[in-house]
């Protein structure tokens, strides 16, 4: 007598088609993702270097006040609008 799962394809089904999303998530060495916005989170890959920059500190110690290690986003979340993000991101760019 075999027992019959119905959903079993379906599971299926939804983790190749997760694990093909993954594809598109994959940051490249010397790289992190972080997640940044006020209301809506938008991910952007940043090099590891950035984290060391005494401005980007300043953010980290925000998240960490913010949020500690429990990251909504299930990666590091920097508590700040994408605007302010992206001149800081310039800045270290020219810098």
């Amino acid at each position: 007598m075999a027992i019959r799962l119905p959903g079993i394809p379906h599971i299926k089904r939804n983790l190749r088609r997760s694990l093909s999303n993954s594809k598109m998530l994959t940051v490249p060495k010397g790289h992190i993702a972080v997640y940044v916005g006020e209301n809506e989170k938008r991910r952007f890959v940043i090099p590891i270097s950035y984290l060391s920059h005494p401005l980007f500190q300043d953010l980290l110690n925000q998240a960490e006040e913010e949020f500690g290690f429990n990251h909504p986003m299930g990666g590091l979340t920097i508590p700040c609008n994408e605007e302010s993000f992206i001149e800081l991101t310039g800045q270290l760019i020219a810098s």
